[in-house]
């Protein structure tokens, strides 16, 4: 036998355990003292649910881990019909994982709630969150929460339920040597209140309906199952891997970056490489999921919670990476793979937090008998994709002579490329300094380095920065070497509109393949050329006198050589330059100045190298509707 609980027992036979309905915390809890208890000869389990819910709360643990709700109708309530209470058969809920350890162990149940014509949720239940159980241990956990533990109103239906089932408990010890009653831990204090002191106890409810069990649709399991869906999906797989004698390792921990994982490799695989979902995905870097888990922590924080809800994870991934992969986080979030095993395939009634629709689309009010941390609505703004059918609409009615940019990705990229001018200005000034010993003035500064290295001679040393010889008129940017022509279809050149923008000559993926708005479309940046002050010149893609450059980075490397009027072009590339880079320049009698893509934000690049192509500049007046503000 297992050593006194002075905490949890009520008696030398009678042990409570009470529990967070709805928490995987104290699912993993329970299963391990629920387990302790049969191997050293338990008796009898007592849970709290009436007699009624028996049978078709077994039938459903049984089918396990396929989800499942057992309804009962409640046609004689006071105000009315209409009405049923629920017990969902949820991997993550406590009383329903001992029930199910109670199963395979060959432990007798018992159904110790009172019947009642028409169950009343408790009111301000609202229990401190499950997180630290782990660290605390259910006896300080449960002891922590009892200044906060609400009294049940004298001659409600909880005080009525809390005797009746004090004096089922007296009952039980009279033939079982050991129980085990599993209870909310709501109600843990004065059932154990009511059992000392003997409480007169109700009569039961002589003519309760009997309960049915049914099968719920997929898509509203996220409002019956206590944890995400996706989460009891990764609850149910590690249990196997324990039961088989592997670590299952922390469900709600591990289970939220393996959901953000998942909803990132989805968003990658339905959407194609090229599309907006797949590109935001993408940029789910380690750094990425790093602030993305920060900024959700935060919000859960300023909710007064430890664990965060799907909400907070969906702002989050707004945030910081964006609408599609929020969305796509969302999705993934509601799957639950088990409840498409079987004939029904994930049919069955439709759920939402307080109505069940019927397949003839009757409501009724429904009330969780086992709820557990209460949820309310909460609006977060996203906009998704438009669907495939209007996209294919929208590129079948795309104008192919008429293309223009988007004002506001021209300035970020213009103001780009100048900072890229500068860079390359202050390297080119390194190496000209003049150094000498200090006389009359400091001229453009003290030179620490010279004047260190004389330190035992007492002399100070001043340079002198003389004036940079040439201006640079061209910059190269090349985001991918080497380039696929094949992904990189759409060779243009783009001549400036006022005297602010540069002649811009690039080659990009094709816009019509990521329409996302009437008249927009989206393309990505392989390499690209800056002219600066603009100037016409011919288009490099169809000149003739470039024809002897095969790849697209050489060419456009040709070209900006071939057309500057200055010495030097700076190119940002994410490798240093080969020889045939520095040959082919040396040949047009130009001078490469090199700056590494990894100077630059990785953020930034990725942003500025997605742009937007309208069909016209009538689309400008509408366009900001359809392209989303990077974030």
């Amino acid at each position: 036998m297992t050593a006194p609980n002075p905490v949890f027992d009520l008696s030398a036979r009678v042990t409570v355990l009470p529990v967070v309905h709805g928490s995987a915390f104290f699912t993993r809890e329970v299963r391990r003292r629920v387990r302790d208890e049969a191997s050293q000869g338990l008796d009898c389990l007592a849970v709290a649910l009436p007699p009624s819910f028996a049978a078709g709360v077994e039938e459903g643990v049984e089918r396990l881990p396929r989800v499942s709700v057992v309804i009962q109708e409640e046609t004689d309530s006071v105000d009315g019909g209409g009405k049923c209470s629920y017990v969902p058969i949820d991997p993550c809920q406590p009383l329903i994982e001992a029930i199910r350890v109670a199963q395979t162990t060959d432990v007798p149940r018992a159904w110790v709630d009172l019947e009642v014509s028409a169950w009343e949720p408790p009111q301000d239940l609202s229990l401190p969150d499950a997180w630290p159980l782990p660290e605390t241990g259910l006896e300080a956990f449960a002891a922590a929460c009892l200044p906060v533990l609400p009294t049940p109103e004298p001659g409600s239906q909880r005080d009525e339920r809390i005797r009746y089932m004090a004096q089922q408990l007296h009952l039980l010890e009279l033939d079982c040597e050991r129980v085990l009653f599993v209870c909310s831990l709501a109600d843990w204090p004065w059932v154990r209140e009511a059992y000392r002191r003997r409480a007169p106890y109700p009569q039961a409810f002589g003519r309760p309906q009997m309960p049915s069990l049914t099968q719920l649709a997929e898509d509203s399991l996220y409002f019956l199952l206590g944890e995400l869906p996706y989460l009891t999906f990764l609850y149910e797989h590690r249990r196997a891997e324990e039961i088989a004698g592997r670590s299952g390792g922390q469900e709600t921990i591990d289970g939220v970056k393996t959901l953000l994982i998942e909803a990132r490799d989805r968003a990658l695989q339905a959407d194609g490489p090229e599309g907006q979902a797949a590109q935001e995905a993408s940029m789910l870097t380690p750094q990425r999921l790093r602030i993305l888990l920060q900024y959700a922590r935060n919000l859960t924080l300023l909710d007064g919670r430890m664990t965060p809800q799907l909400y907070d994870l969906a702002l989050a991934a707004q945030q910081v990476i964006g609408d599609d992969y929020a969305l796509s986080l969302i999705e993934t979030a509601r799957q639950y793979p088990p409840q498409r095993i079987g004939p029904q395939q994930g049919t069955g009634e439709h759920l939402d937090f307080r109505h069940l629709a019927d397949d003839d689309g009757n409501l009724r009010d429904a009330r969780n008998r086992l709820e557990g941390t209460p949820r309310t609505w909460r609006n977060l703004h996203l906009r998704p994709q438009p669907p495939t059918t209007l996209r294919e609409q929208w590129r079948m009615e795309w104008d192919p002579f008429g293309q223009c940019s988007y004002p506001p990705e021209d300035t970020r990229i213009e103001n780009f490329q100048q900072h890229v001018r500068d860079q390359a200005r202050a390297l080119l000034g390194v190496d000209l300094p003049k150094v000498e010993k200090f006389s009359t003035s400091l001229k453009d500064g003290l030179d620490l380095r010279e004047t260190l290295r004389n330190w035992h001679t007492g002399d100070f040393y001043v340079k002198e920065m003389p004036p940079s010889r040439g201006n640079i008129e061209v910059v190269v940017m090349l985001f991918d070497v080497p380039a696929d022509p094949a992904a990189y279809g759409w060779r243009s050149t783009w001549y400036a509109e006022h005297e602010e923008e540069s002649t811009l000559c690039f080659y990009a993926t094709p816009h019509e393949q990521n329409i996302i708005g009437p008249g927009i479309g989206q393309s990505v940046y392989g390499g690209c050329m800056f002219i600066f002050p603009p100037r016409p010149i011919p288009d490099v893609w169809t000149d003739p006198r470039l024809s002897g450059y095969e790849s697209l980075e050489d060419r456009l490397l040709a070209a900006a050589c071939f057309h500057s009027q200055q010495r030097r072009v700076v190119v940002v590339a994410p490798k240093g330059l080969p020889p045939r880079w520095r040959r082919l320049a040396r040949g047009l009698g130009r001078q490469l100045v090199y700056l590494p893509l990894r100077r630059f934000s990785i953020d930034t690049v990725d942003r500025l190298r997605r742009f937007h192509v309208l069909n016209g500049r009538q689309v400008r007046s509408y366009a900001a509707r359809y392209i989303r503000p990077p974030r």
